[in-house]
């Protein structure tokens, strides 16, 4: 069957924009895989059969998969560093149709749940999600609350079908910074009310560290981890801390912007305690990434943390 010209133009696109940088040695071990799916010759690969039994846990009384769908992708945000056409190739792929696609793929193979921003953009997709295709994935708002309107986008969440919200990281860590553990109090209480599973995010340690001192109950961790410093303390510290705490962790930013290869980005994190890995992942990478989850966590590994959830 012909290759449709719309996914000939993706490909040229994708291929023409990354190797045009220069040479693929100098990519990431994301960007390398992404190229080398844009060079494939059309029908040269088969969809890898559906990964089944992928292992879950629960968050409040939420059933939720151990590999999470991170939507960072679908939303132009790569963490490229300092490569600046990353974040146009990322909205050149991820049509709806295609993030659609990516969705479809992981409820095949197990993965239940995707964290992805609350706002029109993802709305909208999921919206069409649920009603032309009958998607069931739940969704994690990654929310943006203000001082001046703390509860509005959660708000939204709450009113578009998320079963669980946090805050993003850089404004869990700001609100820390500024000594407002009032607001981010008031927040929790506002998610769970509302009937959320309700969680804190961040990318510094000092943040939950803060809300074990001031005995906030959120019923998730939203935090970095990662062995290349990428927005990340040492691996190390943040076991040790999370040892000390009965609430789940969903760890990200596991693979440090595409630098670490999922096998041990995976493998450390789990190995470290994290419950559960958020990913943001390509369509060809599902079953992969969830049949490596199911490998370590259903497993004899050797973690530093019993699985709190």
């Amino acid at each position: 069957m012909q290759t449709p010209l719309h996914a000939l133009d993706r490909r040229r696109f994708m291929s023409r924009s990354m190797a045009g940088v220069g040479l693929a040695a100098g990519l990431s071990y994301e960007e390398q895989s992404l190229l080398a799916w844009a060079e494939r010759p059309p029908g040269s690969a088969e969809s890898p059969a559906a990964v089944q039994g992928l292992p879950c846990g629960t968050i409040g009384k939420r059933t939720i998969s151990r590999l999470i769908c991170g939507g960072n992708l679908f939303s132009g945000f790569a963490h490229s560093r300092d490569l600046i056409y990353v974040s146009s190739v990322m909205k050149h792929y991820f049509t709806p149709e295609k993030i659609m696609d990516t969705l479809q793929g992981c409820e095949e193979n197990g993965i239940n749940t995707a964290i992805l921003r609350c706002d029109a953009h993802i709305i909208g997709v999921l919206g069409r999600y649920r009603k032309e295709r009958g998607g069931k994935i739940q969704w994690i708002a990654q929310t943006y609350p203000t001082v001046e309107k703390p509860t509005e986008n959660i708000q939204q969440a709450v009113d578009h079908g998320a079963i669980g919200a946090f805050m993003q990281g850089g404004i869990g860590d700001q609100f820390v910074a500024e000594g407002r553990m009032d607001l981010m109090g008031k927040l929790i209480s506002f998610m769970q009310q509302n009937g959320l599973i309700a969680g804190v995010g961040s990318h510094s340690l000092e943040t939950p560290q803060a809300v074990v001192r001031e005995k906030l109950q959120p019923n998730f961790y939203f935090k970095t981890f990662n062995n290349v410093d990428y927005n990340s303390q040492k691996p190390e510290d943040i076991a040790a801390f999370m040892k000390t705490v009965d609430t789940p962790w969903i760890a990200f930013k596991v693979l440090g912007a595409g630098v670490v290869r999922p096998q041990e980005g995976f493998r450390l994190a789990l190995s470290h305690g994290a419950d559960f890995l958020n990913v943001g992942m390509f369509d060809f990478q599902v079953s992969e990434n969830a049949r490596l989850v199911k490998d370590l966590a259903s497993g004899k590994l050797s973690r530093q943390r019993r699985w709190v959830s």
